[in-house]
Protein backbone atom coordinates (compact mmCIF):
# COMPACT_ATOMS: atom_id res chain seq x y z
CA UNK A 1 0.00 0.00 0.00
CA UNK A 2 3.21 2.66 0.83
CA UNK A 3 4.46 1.77 -2.58
CA UNK A 4 1.30 3.04 -4.35
CA UNK A 5 0.83 6.37 -2.26
CA UNK A 6 3.90 7.38 -2.88
CA UNK A 7 2.76 6.69 -6.28
CA UNK A 8 1.14 9.92 -6.21
CA UNK A 9 4.17 12.25 -4.73
CA UNK A 10 5.76 14.63 -7.05
CA UNK A 11 9.39 15.84 -6.34
CA UNK A 12 9.75 19.23 -7.50
CA UNK A 13 13.64 20.25 -8.13
CA UNK A 14 12.52 23.67 -8.75
CA UNK A 15 10.55 25.10 -5.94
CA UNK A 16 13.25 26.03 -3.48
CA UNK A 17 11.92 23.57 -0.67
CA UNK A 18 14.84 20.68 0.21
CA UNK A 19 13.98 17.36 -1.17
CA UNK A 20 14.10 15.77 1.73
CA UNK A 21 11.29 17.95 3.27
CA UNK A 22 9.30 17.20 0.57
CA UNK A 23 9.05 13.72 1.34
CA UNK A 24 8.78 14.86 5.10
CA UNK A 25 5.65 16.53 4.14
CA UNK A 26 4.59 14.03 2.29
CA UNK A 27 4.70 11.64 5.17
CA UNK A 28 3.40 13.99 7.85
CA UNK A 29 0.22 14.62 5.53
CA UNK A 30 -0.13 10.95 5.32
CA UNK A 31 0.16 10.41 9.27
CA UNK A 32 -2.46 13.23 9.87
CA UNK A 33 -4.93 11.87 7.43
CA UNK A 34 -4.53 8.61 8.72
CA UNK A 35 -3.62 6.50 5.96
CA UNK A 36 -0.47 5.93 7.93
CA UNK A 37 -1.79 4.81 11.32
CA UNK A 38 0.07 4.79 15.30
CA UNK A 39 2.93 2.18 15.09
CA UNK A 40 2.86 1.32 11.13
CA UNK A 41 6.02 0.40 9.64
CA UNK A 42 7.78 2.53 6.95
CA UNK A 43 9.63 1.40 3.92
CA UNK A 44 13.17 1.10 4.51
CA UNK A 45 15.27 4.30 3.68
CA UNK A 46 16.86 1.98 0.95
CA UNK A 47 13.24 1.26 -0.24
CA UNK A 48 11.89 4.38 -0.40
CA UNK A 49 14.75 5.68 -2.00
CA UNK A 50 14.59 3.00 -4.54
CA UNK A 51 10.88 3.60 -5.41
CA UNK A 52 11.50 7.78 -5.64
CA UNK A 53 14.80 7.46 -7.62
CA UNK A 54 16.92 9.44 -5.29
CA UNK A 55 19.85 9.08 -2.92
CA UNK A 56 18.78 7.12 0.19
CA UNK A 57 20.74 9.90 2.32
CA UNK A 58 17.66 11.86 1.34
CA UNK A 59 15.26 9.49 2.54
CA UNK A 60 17.07 8.90 5.71
CA UNK A 61 17.38 12.85 6.20
CA UNK A 62 13.87 12.77 6.03
CA UNK A 63 13.05 10.37 8.21
CA UNK A 64 15.62 11.53 10.84
CA UNK A 65 13.51 14.85 10.53
CA UNK A 66 9.99 13.47 11.40
CA UNK A 67 11.47 11.48 14.49
CA UNK A 68 13.13 14.99 15.18
CA UNK A 69 9.66 15.98 15.68
CA UNK A 70 7.78 12.88 17.38
CA UNK A 71 6.28 11.57 14.57
CA UNK A 72 8.54 8.80 13.82
CA UNK A 73 10.23 6.25 16.03
CA UNK A 74 13.11 3.52 15.11
CA UNK A 75 13.99 0.68 17.12
CA UNK A 76 17.42 -1.42 16.04
CA UNK A 77 16.76 -4.24 14.16
CA UNK A 78 13.17 -3.20 13.51
CA UNK A 79 12.92 -0.45 11.11
CA UNK A 80 11.29 2.86 11.40
CA UNK A 81 7.45 3.65 12.64
CA UNK A 82 4.85 5.38 12.84
CA UNK A 83 5.33 6.86 16.89
CA UNK A 84 2.85 4.61 19.07
CA UNK A 85 1.99 8.24 21.03
CA UNK A 86 0.11 9.22 17.99
CA UNK A 87 -3.76 9.01 18.38
CA UNK A 88 -5.32 7.09 15.80
CA UNK A 89 -7.66 9.25 13.06
CA UNK A 90 -10.47 8.07 10.92
CA UNK A 91 -8.82 7.53 7.54
CA UNK A 92 -10.23 9.79 5.06
CA UNK A 93 -10.06 9.34 0.80
CA UNK A 94 -6.38 10.11 -0.49
CA UNK A 95 -6.55 13.36 -2.28
CA UNK A 96 -4.11 13.18 -5.55
CA UNK A 97 -2.20 15.88 -4.04
CA UNK A 98 0.41 15.31 -1.09
CA UNK A 99 1.57 18.35 -0.09
CA UNK A 100 -1.62 20.42 0.98
CA UNK A 101 -2.71 23.48 -0.63
CA UNK A 102 -2.55 26.87 1.67
CA UNK A 103 -5.11 27.35 3.83
CA UNK A 104 -7.88 29.90 3.23
CA UNK A 105 -10.25 29.92 6.11
CA UNK A 106 -9.69 29.38 9.41
CA UNK A 107 -10.99 26.65 11.68
CA UNK A 108 -12.15 29.22 14.57
CA UNK A 109 -14.59 32.09 14.63
CA UNK A 110 -13.65 35.84 13.61
CA UNK A 111 -15.70 38.08 15.34
CA UNK A 112 -16.05 40.84 12.47
CA UNK A 113 -15.87 45.08 13.32
CA UNK A 114 -15.67 48.04 11.47
CA UNK A 115 -12.33 47.94 9.63
CA UNK A 116 -11.68 48.61 6.06
CA UNK A 117 -13.24 46.69 3.25
CA UNK A 118 -9.70 45.74 1.41
CA UNK A 119 -6.18 46.04 1.97
CA UNK A 120 -4.32 48.50 -0.59
CA UNK A 121 -1.81 46.33 -2.61
CA UNK A 122 -1.67 47.69 -6.26
CA UNK A 123 0.47 48.99 -8.57
CA UNK A 124 0.35 52.74 -8.82
CA UNK A 125 0.97 53.76 -12.79
CA UNK A 126 3.59 56.40 -13.09
CA UNK A 127 0.95 59.30 -13.39
CA UNK A 128 -0.54 59.72 -9.82
CA UNK A 129 -2.87 62.15 -8.19
CA UNK A 130 -2.33 60.72 -4.91
CA UNK A 131 -3.56 61.13 -1.64
CA UNK A 132 -0.79 63.67 -0.81
CA UNK A 133 2.71 61.95 -1.01
CA UNK A 134 6.06 63.66 -0.90
CA UNK A 135 8.37 63.03 -3.75
CA UNK A 136 11.21 60.33 -3.22
CA UNK A 137 12.80 61.04 -5.74
CA UNK A 138 13.69 64.65 -3.59
CA UNK A 139 14.57 63.11 -0.22
CA UNK A 140 18.18 62.67 1.20
CA UNK A 141 18.22 59.06 0.46
CA UNK A 142 22.13 59.32 -0.32
CA UNK A 143 22.66 61.53 2.79
CA UNK A 144 19.97 58.89 5.11
CA UNK A 145 21.99 55.99 3.66
CA UNK A 146 25.47 57.13 4.68
CA UNK A 147 24.01 58.10 8.69
CA UNK A 148 22.18 54.52 8.60
CA UNK A 149 25.39 52.80 6.86
CA UNK A 150 27.66 54.92 9.87
CA UNK A 151 25.42 53.45 12.90
CA UNK A 152 26.34 49.83 11.10
CA UNK A 153 29.69 50.37 10.94
CA UNK A 154 30.92 52.52 14.13
CA UNK A 155 32.14 51.39 17.64
CA UNK A 156 30.14 49.83 20.44
CA UNK A 157 28.21 47.15 18.43
CA UNK A 158 26.98 45.52 21.82
CA UNK A 159 25.31 48.60 22.87
CA UNK A 160 23.56 48.75 19.68
CA UNK A 161 23.02 44.76 18.57
CA UNK A 162 23.81 43.05 21.95
CA UNK A 163 20.80 43.76 23.79
CA UNK A 164 16.96 45.81 23.78
CA UNK A 165 16.81 49.44 24.59
CA UNK A 166 14.38 51.81 25.85
CA UNK A 167 11.29 51.32 23.98
CA UNK A 168 10.44 54.77 24.21
CA UNK A 169 12.61 55.11 21.01
CA UNK A 170 16.88 55.71 20.88
CA UNK A 171 17.81 58.67 23.35
CA UNK A 172 20.33 59.67 21.03
CA UNK A 173 17.37 60.40 18.49
CA UNK A 174 14.87 61.61 20.96
CA UNK A 175 17.33 64.31 21.81
CA UNK A 176 17.91 65.15 18.58
CA UNK A 177 14.38 65.57 17.70
CA UNK A 178 13.28 67.44 21.03
CA UNK A 179 15.80 70.24 19.32
CA UNK A 180 14.41 70.00 16.27
CA UNK A 181 11.02 70.01 17.21
CA UNK A 182 11.30 72.97 19.98
CA UNK A 183 12.78 75.21 17.14
CA UNK A 184 10.79 74.27 14.62
CA UNK A 185 7.45 74.05 15.96
CA UNK A 186 7.87 76.42 19.37
CA UNK A 187 7.37 73.51 21.87
CA UNK A 188 8.64 72.74 24.88
CA UNK A 189 10.12 69.11 25.44
CA UNK A 190 13.16 67.57 26.47
CA UNK A 191 13.92 63.95 25.25
CA UNK A 192 11.67 62.55 27.87
CA UNK A 193 8.29 64.33 26.57
CA UNK A 194 9.40 62.17 22.81
CA UNK A 195 8.40 58.64 22.14
CA UNK A 196 9.43 57.01 18.76
CA UNK A 197 6.38 54.95 16.56
CA UNK A 198 5.84 53.36 13.08
CA UNK A 199 4.46 56.34 11.63
CA UNK A 200 1.11 58.17 12.68
CA UNK A 201 -1.08 55.10 12.12
CA UNK A 202 0.59 53.34 14.71
CA UNK A 203 0.77 56.63 17.45
CA UNK A 204 -3.17 56.66 16.61
CA UNK A 205 -3.27 52.88 17.56
CA UNK A 206 -0.89 53.12 20.99
CA UNK A 207 -3.27 56.43 21.83
CA UNK A 208 -6.39 54.23 21.84
CA UNK A 209 -4.83 50.92 23.16
CA UNK A 210 -3.07 52.90 26.20
CA UNK A 211 -5.42 55.81 26.64
CA UNK A 212 -9.16 55.10 25.59
CA UNK A 213 -11.77 52.19 27.69
CA UNK A 214 -14.72 50.52 25.90
CA UNK A 215 -17.42 53.05 25.59
CA UNK A 216 -15.31 56.30 25.89
CA UNK A 217 -16.13 59.00 23.76
CA UNK A 218 -14.02 60.22 20.92
CA UNK A 219 -14.98 63.27 18.85
CA UNK A 220 -13.65 64.64 15.15
CA UNK A 221 -14.43 66.27 12.35
CA UNK A 222 -16.70 64.51 9.01
CA UNK A 223 -15.20 64.12 6.91
CA UNK A 224 -11.78 62.89 8.65
CA UNK A 225 -9.64 59.99 8.01
CA UNK A 226 -11.09 56.08 8.27
CA UNK A 227 -8.22 54.89 8.96
CA UNK A 228 -8.01 57.23 12.67
CA UNK A 229 -12.09 56.49 12.44
CA UNK A 230 -11.28 52.20 12.58
CA UNK A 231 -8.66 52.65 15.12
CA UNK A 232 -11.80 54.10 17.51
CA UNK A 233 -13.82 51.47 16.05
CA UNK A 234 -11.25 48.79 17.32
CA UNK A 235 -10.93 50.35 20.48
CA UNK A 236 -14.75 49.73 21.15
CA UNK A 237 -15.09 53.81 21.38
CA UNK A 238 -18.36 55.89 21.10
CA UNK A 239 -17.25 57.95 17.77
CA UNK A 240 -18.97 61.30 17.73
CA UNK A 241 -18.40 63.45 14.50
CA UNK A 242 -18.69 67.29 14.50
CA UNK A 243 -18.62 69.69 11.05
CA UNK A 244 -15.63 71.40 9.22
CA UNK A 245 -16.22 74.25 7.42
CA UNK A 246 -14.04 76.63 5.62
CA UNK A 247 -12.37 77.83 9.07
CA UNK A 248 -11.78 74.12 10.36
CA UNK A 249 -13.43 71.92 13.02
CA UNK A 250 -16.79 73.66 14.35
CA UNK A 251 -16.07 73.86 17.99
CA UNK A 252 -19.17 75.43 18.85
CA UNK A 253 -20.49 71.88 18.27
CA UNK A 254 -18.23 70.47 20.83
CA UNK A 255 -18.72 72.44 23.20
CA UNK A 256 -22.37 71.12 23.29
CA UNK A 257 -21.59 67.60 22.97
CA UNK A 258 -19.37 68.41 26.44
CA UNK A 259 -22.46 69.65 27.88
CA UNK A 260 -24.12 66.84 27.91
CA UNK A 261 -21.36 64.13 27.50
CA UNK A 262 -18.42 63.07 29.12
CA UNK A 263 -15.50 63.00 26.25
CA UNK A 264 -12.25 61.40 26.35
CA UNK A 265 -10.40 62.53 23.63
CA UNK A 266 -10.87 64.97 20.79
CA UNK A 267 -9.19 64.02 17.24
CA UNK A 268 -8.43 66.68 15.00
CA UNK A 269 -5.34 67.70 11.98
CA UNK A 270 -5.43 71.50 12.96
CA UNK A 271 -2.81 72.70 10.12
CA UNK A 272 -4.48 70.74 6.74
CA UNK A 273 -7.94 69.20 7.78
CA UNK A 274 -7.78 65.53 6.18
CA UNK A 275 -9.13 65.72 3.81
CA UNK A 276 -10.65 68.95 3.00
CA UNK A 277 -7.00 70.42 3.79
CA UNK A 278 -8.28 73.76 5.83
CA UNK A 279 -7.09 75.23 8.71
CA UNK A 280 -8.42 75.11 12.03
CA UNK A 281 -8.57 79.38 12.63
CA UNK A 282 -7.00 80.85 15.45
CA UNK A 283 -9.90 81.73 18.04
CA UNK A 284 -11.07 77.98 17.38
CA UNK A 285 -7.67 76.68 18.02
CA UNK A 286 -7.85 78.61 21.31
CA UNK A 287 -11.33 77.42 22.38
CA UNK A 288 -10.30 74.07 22.04
CA UNK A 289 -7.70 74.16 24.54
CA UNK A 290 -9.93 75.67 26.76
CA UNK A 291 -12.61 73.05 26.00
CA UNK A 292 -9.80 70.59 26.69
CA UNK A 293 -8.65 72.11 30.31
CA UNK A 294 -12.52 72.76 31.17
CA UNK A 295 -14.29 69.51 30.53
CA UNK A 296 -10.78 67.27 30.98
CA UNK A 297 -10.41 65.43 27.25
CA UNK A 298 -7.31 65.18 25.81
CA UNK A 299 -6.43 66.16 22.43
CA UNK A 300 -4.95 63.83 19.82
CA UNK A 301 -3.10 66.42 17.66
CA UNK A 302 -2.17 65.16 14.19
CA UNK A 303 0.18 67.29 12.16
CA UNK A 304 0.89 65.02 9.09
CA UNK A 305 2.58 67.63 6.88
CA UNK A 306 3.26 70.46 9.45
CA UNK A 307 6.87 71.55 7.13
CA UNK A 308 5.13 72.69 4.15
CA UNK A 309 3.06 75.58 4.24
CA UNK A 310 3.59 78.32 1.39
CA UNK A 311 1.12 81.35 1.89
CA UNK A 312 2.91 82.40 5.22
CA UNK A 313 4.79 80.54 8.10
CA UNK A 314 1.77 77.88 9.54
CA UNK A 315 0.59 78.49 12.67
CA UNK A 316 2.01 76.92 15.43
CA UNK A 317 0.44 73.24 16.76
CA UNK A 318 -1.50 73.67 19.53
CA UNK A 319 0.82 71.77 21.92
CA UNK A 320 2.87 74.78 21.28
CA UNK A 321 0.01 76.25 23.55
CA UNK A 322 -0.73 73.88 26.12
CA UNK A 323 0.76 74.85 29.74
CA UNK A 324 -1.30 71.80 31.16
CA UNK A 325 -0.41 69.05 29.19
CA UNK A 326 -4.11 68.12 27.51
CA UNK A 327 -2.15 67.47 23.73
CA UNK A 328 -0.98 64.54 22.89
CA UNK A 329 0.99 65.86 19.15
CA UNK A 330 1.77 63.42 16.95
CA UNK A 331 4.17 64.37 13.44
CA UNK A 332 5.58 61.66 11.13
CA UNK A 333 8.29 61.84 8.46
CA UNK A 334 6.76 59.66 6.13
CA UNK A 335 4.96 63.10 4.78
CA UNK A 336 8.38 64.38 4.63
CA UNK A 337 10.26 61.67 2.64
CA UNK A 338 7.84 58.94 1.58
CA UNK A 339 5.15 57.48 2.55
CA UNK A 340 6.89 53.65 2.64
CA UNK A 341 9.19 55.41 5.39
CA UNK A 342 7.85 54.48 8.51
CA UNK A 343 8.95 56.79 11.24
CA UNK A 344 6.89 59.50 13.35
CA UNK A 345 6.83 60.47 17.18
CA UNK A 346 4.39 61.42 19.58
CA UNK A 347 5.28 64.49 22.54
CA UNK A 348 3.20 64.40 25.35
CA UNK A 349 4.04 65.10 29.33
CA UNK A 350 6.56 62.95 30.67
CA UNK A 351 4.06 60.66 32.75
CA UNK A 352 2.23 60.12 29.09
CA UNK A 353 5.20 58.72 27.66
CA UNK A 354 6.01 56.61 30.31
CA UNK A 355 2.83 55.02 30.43
CA UNK A 356 2.49 54.87 26.12
CA UNK A 357 6.08 53.30 26.16
CA UNK A 358 4.94 50.27 28.98
CA UNK A 359 2.11 49.54 26.48
CA UNK A 360 4.20 49.72 23.17
CA UNK A 361 6.29 47.13 24.89
CA UNK A 362 3.79 44.58 24.73
CA UNK A 363 3.38 45.72 21.01
CA UNK A 364 7.06 46.45 19.60
CA UNK A 365 9.48 45.71 21.69
CA UNK A 366 10.96 49.02 20.84
CA UNK A 367 11.44 49.81 17.61
CA UNK A 368 14.33 50.42 15.16
CA UNK A 369 17.30 52.31 17.29
CA UNK A 370 19.61 51.85 14.21
CA UNK A 371 17.28 54.39 12.10
CA UNK A 372 16.17 56.23 14.82
CA UNK A 373 20.09 57.00 15.45
CA UNK A 374 20.77 57.42 11.46
CA UNK A 375 17.60 59.93 11.66
CA UNK A 376 18.87 61.86 14.52
CA UNK A 377 22.65 62.36 12.43
CA UNK A 378 20.78 64.04 9.52
CA UNK A 379 18.75 66.19 11.86
CA UNK A 380 21.68 67.50 13.80
CA UNK A 381 23.81 68.19 10.51
CA UNK A 382 20.33 70.30 9.24
CA UNK A 383 20.33 67.87 6.40
CA UNK A 384 16.31 67.60 6.94
CA UNK A 385 16.08 71.57 7.04
CA UNK A 386 17.75 72.15 3.61
CA UNK A 387 15.82 69.23 1.97
CA UNK A 388 12.59 70.71 3.69
CA UNK A 389 13.31 74.09 2.33
CA UNK A 390 14.10 73.04 -1.16
CA UNK A 391 11.51 70.66 -1.59
CA UNK A 392 9.09 73.71 -0.06
CA UNK A 393 10.15 75.26 -3.32
CA UNK A 394 9.39 72.62 -5.69
CA UNK A 395 5.93 72.00 -4.10
CA UNK A 396 4.55 75.66 -4.50
CA UNK A 397 6.19 75.24 -8.05
CA UNK A 398 4.12 72.42 -8.38
CA UNK A 399 1.06 73.70 -6.41
CA UNK A 400 0.86 76.68 -8.70
CA UNK A 401 0.84 74.96 -11.50
CA UNK A 402 -1.61 72.54 -10.64
CA UNK A 403 -3.92 75.04 -9.87
CA UNK A 404 -3.49 76.75 -13.15
CA UNK A 405 -4.31 73.67 -14.99
CA UNK A 406 -7.25 73.13 -13.13
CA UNK A 407 -9.04 76.53 -13.18
CA UNK A 408 -7.86 76.59 -17.12
CA UNK A 409 -8.86 72.86 -18.55
CA UNK A 410 -11.55 72.04 -15.83
CA UNK A 411 -12.86 74.83 -14.32
CA UNK A 412 -16.67 73.95 -15.35
CA UNK A 413 -16.27 70.61 -13.65
CA UNK A 414 -13.97 70.89 -10.39
CA UNK A 415 -14.36 73.78 -7.56
CA UNK A 416 -11.26 74.11 -5.58
CA UNK A 417 -9.54 76.77 -3.37
CA UNK A 418 -6.13 76.77 -3.31
CA UNK A 419 -4.55 75.39 -0.27
CA UNK A 420 -2.25 77.37 1.70
CA UNK A 421 -0.17 74.43 2.71
CA UNK A 422 -0.28 70.89 2.34
CA UNK A 423 0.49 68.31 -0.92
CA UNK A 424 -3.13 68.03 -2.54
CA UNK A 425 -6.32 69.86 -3.44
CA UNK A 426 -9.61 69.14 -2.55
CA UNK A 427 -11.52 68.78 -5.68
CA UNK A 428 -15.05 68.83 -5.83
CA UNK A 429 -16.78 67.48 -8.91
CA UNK A 430 -20.15 68.42 -10.85
CA UNK A 431 -22.87 65.99 -9.86
CA UNK A 432 -22.85 64.36 -13.28
CA UNK A 433 -18.97 63.03 -13.06
CA UNK A 434 -18.98 59.31 -11.45
CA UNK A 435 -15.70 59.18 -9.91
CA UNK A 436 -15.86 56.04 -9.10
CA UNK A 437 -16.19 55.05 -13.36
CA UNK A 438 -13.85 57.98 -13.70
CA UNK A 439 -11.15 56.18 -11.33
CA UNK A 440 -11.49 53.42 -13.17
CA UNK A 441 -11.33 54.83 -16.84
CA UNK A 442 -8.37 57.54 -15.53
CA UNK A 443 -6.41 54.05 -14.03
CA UNK A 444 -6.57 52.55 -17.64
CA UNK A 445 -5.03 55.14 -19.08
CA UNK A 446 -1.77 54.73 -16.82
CA UNK A 447 -3.16 57.29 -13.72
CA UNK A 448 -4.35 56.79 -10.60
CA UNK A 449 -6.79 59.11 -8.58
CA UNK A 450 -8.63 57.95 -5.89
CA UNK A 451 -12.65 57.00 -6.53
CA UNK A 452 -13.83 58.61 -3.11
CA UNK A 453 -15.31 56.47 -1.69
CA UNK A 454 -13.01 56.84 1.68
CA UNK A 455 -14.54 60.53 2.34
CA UNK A 456 -18.11 59.08 2.36
CA UNK A 457 -20.11 58.66 5.93
CA UNK A 458 -23.31 58.48 6.85
CA UNK A 459 -25.46 61.57 6.43
CA UNK A 460 -23.05 63.25 4.52
CA UNK A 461 -22.09 63.08 1.22
CA UNK A 462 -19.60 65.09 -1.37
CA UNK A 463 -18.36 64.43 -4.81
CA UNK A 464 -14.91 65.48 -3.67
CA UNK A 465 -11.47 63.76 -3.58
CA UNK A 466 -7.98 64.64 -2.77
CA UNK A 467 -6.12 65.35 -5.99
CA UNK A 468 -2.22 65.05 -4.67
CA UNK A 469 0.26 67.67 -6.72
CA UNK A 470 3.73 66.93 -4.56
CA UNK A 471 5.20 63.59 -6.03
CA UNK A 472 4.56 64.45 -9.76
CA UNK A 473 6.64 66.68 -12.00
CA UNK A 474 5.57 69.42 -13.62
CA UNK A 475 5.31 67.43 -16.43
CA UNK A 476 3.61 64.81 -15.52
CA UNK A 477 1.00 67.14 -13.89
CA UNK A 478 0.86 68.46 -17.24
CA UNK A 479 -0.07 64.88 -18.67
CA UNK A 480 -1.99 63.94 -15.58
CA UNK A 481 -4.57 67.18 -16.11
CA UNK A 482 -4.80 66.28 -19.80
CA UNK A 483 -5.78 62.57 -19.76
CA UNK A 484 -8.67 63.99 -17.14
CA UNK A 485 -10.06 66.65 -19.31
CA UNK A 486 -9.92 63.94 -22.03
CA UNK A 487 -12.32 61.39 -20.19
CA UNK A 488 -14.36 64.24 -18.92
Amino acid sequence: MLTQIFDHLHLDHSCGRAIYLQIADALLLLIKKGDLRAGRKLLSSRDLAALLQINRITVSKAYEELKAQGWLESFTGRGTFVSSHILDHQPKTLDSRLIPAALKKAGFVIHPNKYPDEVIDIVIPELHLDDGYPDPRLAPLKEFYRAYRGQLTRSGLYQKFGSYGNPAGSSYYREALSRYLNLTRGVKTTAKNILSVRGTLMGINLVCNALINPGDIIVSGIPGWKRADHNFAHAKARHIGISVDEHGLVVEELREICKAHKVRMVYVTPNHHYPTTVSLRIDRRLELLRLANEYGFFIFEDDYDFDFHYKHRPLSPLASADENGMVIYCGSFSKTFSPTFRMGYLVAAENVIEHLAKVRILLDRQGDHILDNAMAEILNDNTVQRYIRKALTIYEERRDLFCELLSAELKEVINFTIPEGGMTVWAEFDGSIDLEVLAKKAFRRGLYISDGKTHQYPGYKTNAIRLGFASSSKEELITSVDILKGLI
